[in-house]
């Protein structure tokens, strides 16, 4: 009895290990290819799937996601005979797991050599400055081929970048010197440039300096003009206020005498006494007729006469 139970146990058991290899869960960005009796029976996406035991296997599993390889340098021939070496980086995705379990037997190493003809191919219709300027446009050829070629294995191919281009030790060196020939040129032109616009920056301060120093001369002019005028005119008006009053002394003296029937020496002397007083200590020119300079001489002597005579 013990024999049979234990018999039954492992039976169970056993049946139990059977049933949980036949459930299988893919997991995210996953899939499994499922083959029965060695034929393809079907693809599993995510989620939890069940098998038949013994005649159903998982014959691949199939990573969904974007992958990336780097392949080595590939040497090649550019059109003007310059062989250079260029490695790649290549970025595809998995789209059809059947495809790609079965299309190819090796997939990585079909999408290298796949790589290395095409990049050959392209390159060798470039020259070398083409090659080494034109990287977009490689990527894009290369790009477009890879992703034809590669279409029934199931396989899409996003990118592909040019990783290093290694051109000959020779073609280096000469263009390390062409590219300091030209970092020379450029300091050339701007050193000139830096020399051109200082010199102009200088003929324009003296210009400047010209142009005020004129306006500064003819402003002074100016101001001396209007003050020699200003002079003149204050010195017109002076000369005209003096012989308006000289006039109305006369004027009013005539008046007076005439009234008085004063006679013509007091005229003459009342007249010079007018002049005195349009003078009145100031630096003005006054011009005395000759009638009055004999009565002032007159006077003169009368006054020395009359000292005598006190004396």
């Amino acid at each position: 009895m013990e024999l049979g139970q234990a018999v039954t146990i492992a039976l169970v058991i056993i049946i139990l290990l059977i049933l949980a290899s036949c459930v299988k869960v893919v997991p995210q960005a996953q899939a499994y290819v499922l083959e029965r009796l060695g034929g393809y029976q079907d693809t599993w996406h995510v989620g939890i799937h069940f098998k038949v035991p013994f005649i159903d296997r998982v014959a691949r599993r199939v990573v969904l996601k974007e992958q990336v390889v780097d392949f080595a340098p590939q040497p090649v021939i550019t059109k003007d005979n310059v062989t250079m070496r260029i490695d790649t980086v290549v970025f595809f995705q998995i789209t059809d797991p059947k495809l790609y379990a079965y299309g190819v037997d090796n997939p990585i190493m079909a999408i290298e050599n796949l790589t290395a003809t095409n990049l050959r191919n392209i390159i060798g219709d470039l020259e070398l400055d083409q090659t080494l300027t034109s990287r977009e446009v490689i990527n894009t050829k290369m790009r477009v081929s890879l992703d034809v070629a590669t279409d029934p294995w199931g396989i899409k191919v996003t990118r592909v970048e040019l990783k290093n281009i290694i051109p000959p030790a020779a073609i280096q060196d000469a263009m390390e010197k062409q590219m300091k020939a030209e970092r020379e040129r450029r300091e050339s032109i701007l050193r000139a440039e830096g020399e051109k616009r200082s010199t102009v920056l200088v003929a324009e301060g003296k210009k400047e300096s010209a142009i005020l120093e004129a306006e500064a001369e003819k402003q002074a002019a100016i101001l001396r003009a209007e003050a020699k005028k200003e002079a003149t005119i204050r010195e017109a008006e002076g000369q005209a206020q003096a012989i308006l009053a000289v006039q109305q002394a006369n004027a009013d003296g005539i008046k007076f005498l005439n009234e008085a029937g004063t006679t013509k020496e007091v005229i003459q002397l009342k007249s010079l006494e007018a002049f005195a007083k349009a003078a009145d200590g100031k630096a003005t020119k006054i011009i005395i007729p000759s009638e009055i300079q004999g009565m002032a001489g007159l006077v003169k002597s009368l006054t020395e006469v009359g000292n005598d005579k006190l004396l």
